[in-house]
């Protein structure tokens, strides 16, 4: 009897024993199914998406395996992203060495292209997580051209200053070792003076543009009358005009303004018709119209000149460039007028249009913004 009580209580024993495990092990189960899911935190940190949107510079995500996570619009554009990866092989071997001891690397680069132009860039790459990097471009293909474009105007002035000093050095000797030939003298001493005019000239169109290399607002603007423009233009050419025959006809429409600097808008209009006579061959003729167009004013300097090819139109506004360089020295032409006029345009809110055919001749539009003013004012 004894043995089969104890059989009895160690069963009893045992179910009790059980049941508590079973129990337990259902309020485990209940506990894991209520209990909060861990998730892992996100490959991009949240708002650095918001951030590279708002980046003046072209930013890419790159991960731990070069691969492209997030790219901003305009790196895309500028050809860093291709196919999900980083196009350039120097950005990628940048990031590399980033990988290896996590010091952010610096470089500039040329990234080419098929049928484009080189663009040039400064890249920064550094780690922003343990398994991120932050590629930041620089786009300096502009700032390259302005540094190309200054470096060639340093070394354009250069060049052409010498042209009229060196002469001058020439001349002054000769006049020194003609002092016995009193007509020798006279002829030096002319030429000395058209040399020093034509120094005195590029002087001063060099002091223009620099003045208006900005295309930003005069602070002198005022009204001014298109039709007093004009006859100064004319009156600044006549001489020139009647000694190789040239008939300088114009015809503005009455009450004609603009607003802008009166300085540089003369400048402008003397500049076109200068250019006109002197690239008119003589017995030619050239024509200023100044006319209403809706909104704007257009002044047109046309002439029956020798015309520019069509393969030199994008560039005669370029500082120093000449259709005809032999014409332009023989006549003291510098190449800066054109250029200067583009600003002048610019600075006064309007723009220049040109026309040519060779053989022909050519038209220069200087279109500006129209006032209306009221009887009182004209």
């Amino acid at each position: 009897m004894e043995v089969s009580a104890s059989y009895v209580i160690v069963g009893m024993l045992g179910v009790v024993v059980g049941a508590a495990l079973a129990w337990i092990w259902r309020l485990s189960e209940r506990r894991q199914e209520s209990a909060p899911e861990v998730e892992e935190p996100p490959l991009v940190p949240p708002g650095v998406k918001d951030v590279l949107a708002v980046l003046s510079s072209s930013a890419v995500l790159i991960d731990d395996a070069d691969a492209v996570v997030q790219a901003s619009a305009p790196a895309v554009a500028l050809g860093i992203v291709k196919d999900g990866e980083l196009a350039p092989p120097e950005l990628t071997e940048l990031s590399r060495q980033v990988r290896r001891d996590g010091q952010a690397r610096e470089a500039d680069l040329t990234i080419r292209q098929r049928r484009r132009p080189p663009i040039y860039v400064h890249a920064r790459v550094a780690a922003l997580t343990s398994r991120l990097q932050l590629v930041l471009i620089h786009d300096r293909t502009r700032e390259r051209q302005v540094e190309t474009i200054r470096r060639d105007f340093v070394a354009n002035v250069s060049h052409e200053l010498k042209t009229p000093i060196g002469a001058l050095n020439l001349l002054a000797e000769a006049v020194g070792e003609a002092k016995d030939d009193p007509e020798a003298v006279a002829r030096f001493s002319e030429r000395m003076q058209a040399e020093s005019e034509r120094l005195t000239r590029l002087v001063q169109q060099i002091i223009d543009l620099s003045r208006l290399q900005n295309d930003t607002a005069s602070e002198d603007a005022t009204e001014v009358k298109v039709c007093e423009l004009v006859s100064e233009a004319v009156e600044h050419s006549t001489t020139e005009a009647e000694s190789k025959d040239i008939e300088i006809a114009t015809h503005v429409e009455p009450h004609l303004v603009v607003h802008g600097d009166r300085a540089q808008l003369h400048s402008a209009v003397s500049n076109l018709v200068e250019n006109a006579v002197t690239y008119s061959d003589p017995g030619g003729k050239v024509s200023v119209v100044a006319s209403r167009d809706q909104e704007d004013v257009r002044i047109k300097v046309s002439d029956t000149g020798i015309g520019i090819p069509d393969t030199e139109l994008d560039r005669i506004f370029e500082r120093f460039y000449r259709v005809d360089p032999a014409r332009a020295r023989s006549t003291g032409g510098t190449g800066l007028g054109l250029s200067i006029v583009k600003h002048v345009a610019a600075s006064n809110g309007g723009t220049v249009e040109v026309w040519s055919e060779p053989g022909l001749g050519s038209s220069f539009t200087l279109v500006l913004p129209a006032v209306t003013l009221d009887e009182e004012q004209l």
